[in-house]
């Protein structure tokens, strides 16, 4: 279970892609951009990780974080599907997208979600099936690309995989 409060919880930035999510608070964001509050703590002083369009980046360009490598060599791993639960924030005109993606070690990677546009100004949950294929280990990979809007941003807080894995 990762909620940011201290850190990024073994979650790491690809090295590939064109810019990083960032560890904040509401409290230390612009007025209009990103959440009110965390989803964990429901206060501004709670942190999440986040994305935001702006001058630095071009629309279209992808941000990328990865979790620690979860093993398949765990009998209930292949014997039960896990799931990871989290909570999102993608709220202004401009949004453009969230890819959910599982990724094996071989770096082969299948889309588990693919979230486009604005979803609302408040914290939304989804709970995604990781599927079971094959005894490779793998990561779970959250991709998310820049729109236009200056004051447009993803949220991501309160990431959990269920015990199984």
């Amino acid at each position: 279970h990762c909620n940011f409060e201290f850190d990024l919880c073994g979650w790491k930035q690809d090295e590939d892609d064109d810019f990083n999510w960032h560890l904040r608070t509401s409290s230390t964001a612009k007025l209009g951009t990103g959440p009110a509050t965390d989803h964990t703590l429901q206060e501004p002083s709670g942190h999440y990780i986040f994305i935001k369009n702006s001058f630095f980046q071009l629309p279209g360009q992808k941000s990328r974080i990865s979790s620690p490598v979860l093993s398949r060599r765990n009998k209930n791993c292949k014997v039960r599907e896990s799931v990871i639960i989290f909570y999102y924030h993608m709220y202004g005109a401009h949004i453009e997208s969230l890819i959910i993606y599982q990724r094996t070690t071989l770096k082969h990677e299948k889309i588990l979600l693919n979230l486009t546009g604005n979803q609302g100004n408040f914290w939304q949950r989804k709970a995604l099936t990781l599927s079971g294929d094959g005894d490779e280990d793998f990561q779970v990979v959250f991709e998310g690309i820049a729109g236009e809007g200056p004051k447009d941003g993803i949220a991501l807080d309160d990431l959990t995989f269920s015990r199984e894995c």
